[in-house]
């Protein structure tokens, strides 16, 4: 099958997101695996501010992925994504130059900022609440340096 030269766009993310697949499936087992929560918020950010929609599609497919394997609230993420987006990120870009510092703060968001994002929900509708466990500075400093690196 052969491709049109006018067409740029690479078949690669589908590939991406097979990759992904797999490797949330063996996080879900092998817990040093860190769940790539903050490198998705990152993508989702990109995505949103090229407004691209066949990368946010796939970014939003990753985040069910990774919603079904850790058993979060279906669609969690993507909202939670999109309202740190639009409300909070302006005033971040705003008030900070530093680029590691508006980094970390994207990991930090990411992960205690959903965590805590799943404690109102589950708050407001009676759900069980989520529970946090020590992995996840390990998982905070690994993914500022994959984050670092995007």
């Amino acid at each position: 099958m052969q491709r049109n030269i006018s067409y740029k766009k690479p078949i690669t993310p589908l590939i991406y997101i097979g990759l992904f697949i797999l490797y949330s499936s063996l996080g879900s087992i092998y817990p040093l695996l860190p769940p790539l929560l903050a490198v998705l918020f990152v993508l989702f950010i990109k995505a949103l501010n090229k407004k691209d929609v066949a990368a946010l599609g796939l970014v939003s497919l990753c985040l069910i992925v990774f919603e079904v394997n850790y058993g979060y609230i279906l669609f969690s993420t993507i909202f939670y994504f999109y309202t740190i987006h639009k409300f909070i990120l302006p005033k971040i870009q705003q008030n900070f130059n530093c680029y590691a510092c508006i980094r970390i703060l994207y990991v930090l968001l990411a992960y205690i900022g959903y965590f805590l994002f799943l404690l109102l929900i589950s708050k407001i509708f009676l759900l069980p609440e989520p529970n946090i466990d020590y992995y996840i500075v390990y998982y905070i400093v690994i993914e500022f340096f994959l984050v670092s690196l995007l």
